[in-house]
């Protein structure tokens, strides 16, 4: 006869579940003989590290679009969880845990490996249920899911070891007590309420310079943005959970906003008179406008998130792509042309400034801006773009363009270091003949990343794909410096770099990469970053590209606050690399200069 576990993954694979990503232990010992005896449906996925196979499981629910699992087994296991499942809570993403659990019998008596787990998933979990009576698992699996789909957040399932052996009770008996629950859920329609349309409406039709700011929540409903965008002579603006709403070669795309934005998304914000929010809970009140600059519009479907970023004029409760093929037959189209042709001559400028920015080199050192900016022509179509936390994201973000059908995601909320190897790997389980290109720097690479090129080695056969291989491509950023942390130091706290914080060894990765019978290419000369790059798109099996970069080249925010002026003036006196900054961020400024001296092209 079947055992609970058997149940478990069958139910699981029933909700649609084909892989499930964890790690092994004791803790899970029915679960694992049940994926055994499951013959890969679903299939188990092994991580390196529970914390990866939670990552694993978010950037499957962000690429494909479905719920993502995990797996850990009872004690450590379990608590190593948590970071990858709070970055799923964080950014909204339906995650299922599945979660091991000493025997009933000697729970409460400080057992070996015995964690109070409801207590502990209780903050992370929008449901939180253990599993004690084999007819219990099918209501608790089925309720995890609906809730994980429901909230899109995370739902955790935690099953005691003896449970998983009992045998299966698929149908509960006929008695008081028992539930009955079905595999199945659908999409709500969330409409918003009429008055607070019209209400909308007229202030966006009465606003002359209309800023819109978009999130992940805009994501299925681009005609529908461009639609309002138009008829605003509106400049859209992204969160970078909004990346790959709309494409970059629209003219009045700003790209990215606030510390690691645009110079055209920050100028569109502090001169506009309203501002339009979709589908984004973008937090930082010094990248938005003034308090009464703006009136204002949001749009989001979580009536709890709406109006707590901005002072807003309408709230809009309600689904993106219907509540804007209601409101846009109400807006009256912009006859006055001249803020949108503003912002799209501030896009070129700030094009400008950027080419500029990669084009320059010091010392002969491999600017870390060049690494984006040679890749982004480069891009594959349909590509699949995950980025880690550090320096390198703010160059993932303003350089790569987005074309239609590409992906692109990060740890947008919780912001946290670790998730760009494996959302990268669970893109290539998800689409195996899609490229993937992640960018990683040394430190995320160090933590983590390094340690899933085995689990990249062991699935092979899994990642490659059909015939020519699509590209795999793991972008490590070198400069042997917690970069963005650096950074942090001297511009919010006034302090110099600390090496003893924020130096870290150096590393041969593309060597290690070989070591694993991957393919590793280094480059250390800034002519010939565009030849590492080519070399490493049309390789035949994944590659760890890595590029020995400057440490000293400063994510400049769009534009410089006194304050922050003052606390990286104050911090470059006394700095290892005091000189060098300087000199390097007075190139880089100046290169923002010269885009506005007339007649001055890329050059």
């Amino acid at each position: 006869m079947a055992q609970v576990a058997d149940f478990i993954l069958e139910r699981l694979r029933g909700w649609g579940v084909e892989r499930v990503f964890g790690y092994p232990g004791d803790g899970i010992s029915g679960l694992l003989g049940a994926f055994d005896r499951a013959g890969g449906k679903p299939e188990f996925i092994q991580a390196r590290h529970e914390e990866n196979a939670a990552f694993m499981a978010c950037g499957h629910a962000k690429f494909a679009c479905e719920v993502g699992c995990c797996v850990a087994t009872s004690g450590p296991g379990a608590i190593h969880l948590l970071n990858g499942l709070y970055d799923a809570k964080l950014d909204h993403q339906p995650v299922v845990a599945v979660v091991g659990q000493q025997k009933r019998l000697c729970l409460g008596s400080a057992y070996q490996q015995e964690i109070a787990l409801d207590r502990l998933f209780a903050d992370v979990s929008a449901y939180c249920e253990t599993i004690v009576h084999p007819a219990q698992a099918r209501h608790v699996i089925d309720r995890a899911f609906k809730t994980a789909l429901t909230t899109r957040s995370v739902a955790t399932i935690i099953i005691p070891e003896d449970v998983q052996e009992e045998d299966a009770q698929p149908s509960p008996p006929k008695k008081h007590g028992s539930v009955f629950s079905s595999i199945g859920w659908s999409r709500p329609r969330v409409l918003p309420d009429p008055d607070e349309l019209r209400k909308a409406a007229d202030v966006l039709n009465e606003g002359k310079k209309v800023a819109m700011v978009i999130g992940q929540g805009a994501g299925h409903a681009e005609a529908e943005v461009v639609e309002t965008a138009e008829l605003l002579g509106a400049g859209v603006a992204k969160a970078l959970l909004g990346r790959q709403v709309l494409p970059d070669d629209l003219p009045f795309v700003t790209g990215p906003i606030g510390l690691l934005g645009s110079k055209a998304s920050d100028n569109m914000i502090r001169g506009c008179d309203t501002l339009l929010m979709i589908g984004t809970s973008f937090p930082y009140a010094e990248w938005l406008p003034d308090e009464g600059q703006a009136r204002g519009v949001e749009i989001d479907i979580d009536g709890s998130m709406i109006g707590i970023r901005y002072p807003m004029d309408a709230h809009l409760v309600g689904d993106t792509k219907e509540t804007l093929r209601l409101l846009n037959p109400l807006l009256h189209r912009k006859e006055d042309r001249g803020w949108r042709k503003k912002i799209e001559k501030d896009v070129r400028e700030w094009e400008d400034i950027l080419a500029r920015r990669a084009h320059q080199s010091f010392e002969g050192k491999v600017n870390p801006q060049s690494v984006a900016a040679e890749l982004s022509p480069r891009l594959p179509d349909d590509c699949v773009l995950t980025a880690d936390s550090g320096s390198g994201t703010n160059w993932w973000a303003r350089y790569l363009k987005m074309r239609p059908g590409m992906l692109a995601s990060l740890s947008g909320t919780l912001a946290t270091m670790g998730p760009g190897v494996p959302y990268a790997i669970a893109a290539r389980f998800a689409f195996p003949d899609r490229p993937v290109i992640a960018f990683v720097g040394d430190g995320a690479f160090q933590m983590n990343g390094m340690n899933e090129m085995i689990t990249i080695k062991r699935y092979w056969d899994r990642l490659a794909g059909r015939r020519p291989f699509a590209p795999f491509v793991f972008c490590v950023f070198n400069n042997q410096d917690l970069n963005q942390v650096t950074w942090e130091q001297r511009a919010l706290a006034g302090d110099p770099k600390f090496p003893g914080s924020q130096d870290i060894p150096d590393v041969p990765y593309a060597q290690y990469a070989e070591l694993l019978g991957l393919r590793g290419v280094y480059c250390d000369q800034p002519k010939k970053v565009g030849e590492a790059w080519d070399a490493a798109l049309s390789a035949d099996r994944p590659v760890v590209l890595e590029f020995k970069v400057d440490a000293d080249i400063a994510p400049i925010p769009p534009h410089i606050m006194l304050d922050q002026g003052k606390k990286a003036a104050k911090a470059a006196v006394h700095d290892p690399e005091g000189l060098g900054i300087a000199t390097k961020g007075v190139r880089q400024k100046f290169a923002e200069l010269v885009s506005h001296v007339p007649g001055r092209g890329h050059g």
